[in-house]
Formats: structure tokens, C-alpha cells, sequence
């Protein structure tokens, strides 16, 4: 199974570890994509007068990030596991898992990023700020140019088993599985059920949205899912007691699109 996540956009503080060295990096092939928006972010960072930067910089409290952005080559390197810190990340809680599972995520997830691409849980970068909607001068907008680099990849990545694709909407544009991968894929929704003057509703919560992702593969891992198809995927979700709904797919080789329903944030 591969399990395909979003980033976070909070990164833990490194001060200390080897620099990068893209050479080390999974998925060698985006090398030549990763080190187009790693100079052209560089760049940006420090001229942090232009447009772009300010772009980047969304509140004061993120002008860190510009200084960040500028030294990405000379700066220490951490784990993607140990990187990533947001929501979903910490009800993953990589560092608690039994060592077998912590094995399975390293083989079977992959993060996206608006600078890599894509990168494994043992990947080590230095922390950096680059939303997926940015435009760069050079790539231009991040969406459109990692969606011409990270289609061949992607396809030979996914090998033969379920893709289970927990990336929010910015970067799943970036991949769109086709034919065969888009019947071996799942896409998951989280939807609140709660009850509202005596109306049943359901919606979407951004923080409980991750929350949910996070503890759905930690979930998965634990138990040691070996899934050989979608079926066994849906079957196994719903084992471990999650409320999955499937839509009825509007055509074929679409990928199957379910909502995990919970009731409590």
C-alpha cells in the first residue's frame, strides 16, 4: 500500500545535522524539478523585497520563514518524520509507533511538497516555507509545473497495491492517478456529523480533517494492514471501527472517494 500525505505547514526548529544533499534524497528523478525551485526559492528569499517574498511571508510572524528560505542550502537537516509537526503529524505521532509499523511508514508513505515534490518519512530536509499555490519566477505556479514532473514518478512509485491518498486539494492537483492507479486509489473525506436543533449535519473541519488522517494511518500501521486491493483497504477502515461512506463513482476510472464520517472533534 502506498500512503500519500499532505505536508505540514508548521516544521520543527533543526540546529543541527548534516546539510542537504539532494543526491540522498527518494525519488532521485525530481532532482533536476527539486533543484529549479530550490534556487529560484533561494533567490526570492533573499530579495525579500519583491512581491514573491511578501507572497511567502503571509503575517509577520512568518518572516522567519524568509531567513529559513535563504540559507535551505547550508542549513541542518532533519527526518521528513521528525520535520513535519502540524495536526496531522502529531496524531500520526511517528516517535510513539511500535518499531514494525514505524518500518511500514517508511516504505509506504509519502509526503508532498510544494520544494521536493514528494519525499519519504527518512528523508532529511531542512525546514522551509513553500505552499504548493506559490508562484516562483522561473517554475512559475508550483501546482502546474510538479504536475508535468511528478506524473511519471508517481506511476512508477505506486507499484501494484492501493494508494491511499490523504493529500489535501492543492497537491492532490499536482497527481492525478489515471486509468489502473486511479482504480487502486481511495481518497478520503472527514466529515463532523453533529445534530443541530434536531437536524442531523455533516461538514467539513480543517483542523479535525487532519486530526482524523493522522490517527487513520497511525490506526492502520498499528495493526499491521496489509491490504491487497481497495476493498480490503474500505474493509479494514471500517474493522477499526471508522464510519466510511463510499460515493457511487460518476465514471469510469475514477478513483473511489469515500467520507469517513466522526461525531467528536
Amino acid at each position: 500500500m502506498l500512503i500519500l500525505l499532505p505536508p505540514s505547514e508548521r516544521k520543527a526548529d533543526v540546529r543541527a545535522g548534516r546539510r542537504l544533499d539532494l543526491t540522498r534524497l527518494s525519488l532521485p528523478e525530481l532532482n533536476p524539478a527539486r533543484e529549479r525551485v530550490l534556487d529560484a526559492l533561494v533567490a526570492v528569499a533573499t530579495t525579500p523585497d519583491t512581491d514573491v517574498a511578501r507572497e511567502v511571508v503571509l503575517t509577520s510572524a512568518q518572516r522567519e520563514d524568509i531567513a529559513r528560505n535563504a540559507r535551505l542550502r547550508r542549513a541542518a537537516t532533519a527526518p521528513a518524520a521528525a520535520l513535519y509537526t502540524g495536526v496531522l503529524y502529531e496524531a500520526l505521532d511517528l516517535a510513539t509507533l511500535p518499531a514494525p509499523a514505524l518500518r511500514a511508514a517508511r516504505r509506504q508513505v509519502l509526503v508532498a511538497s510544494g520544494l521536493w515534490g514528494a519525499v519519504r518519512l527518512t528523508d532529511r530536509i531542512p525546514p522551509y516555507r513553500c505552499p504548493m499555490p506559490l508562484t516562483l519566477p522561473g517554475p512559475g505556479a508550483l501546482g502546474a509545473y510538479w504536475k508535468r514532473a511528478l506524473a511519471p514518478v508517481m506511476e512508477s512509485t505506486a507499484a501494484d497495491g492501493p494508494i491511499l491518498d490523504l493529500r489535501s486539494a492543492a497537491y492532490a492537483a499536482t497527481w492525478t492517478p489515471r486509468g489502473d492507479l486511479a482504480r487502486r486509489t481511495v481518497t478520503v473525506r472527514v466529515l463532523h456529523e453533529r445534530e443541530v436543533d434536531g437536524v442531523v449535519t455533516r461538514s467539513v473541519v480543517s483542523h479535525f480533517n487532519k486530526a482524523t488522517k493522522g490517527r487513520l494511518v497511525r490506526d492502520l500501521l498499528t495493526a499491521g494492514i496489509r491490504p491487497r486491493d481497495t476493498d480490503e483497504l474500505l474493509t479494514a477502515l471500517r474493522d477499526l471501527k471508522y464510519t466510511v461512506l463510499e460515493e457511487e463513482p460518476d465514471a469510469p476510472g475514477r478513483t473511489r472517494r469515500v467520507d469517513v464520517v466522526v461525531t467528536r472533534l
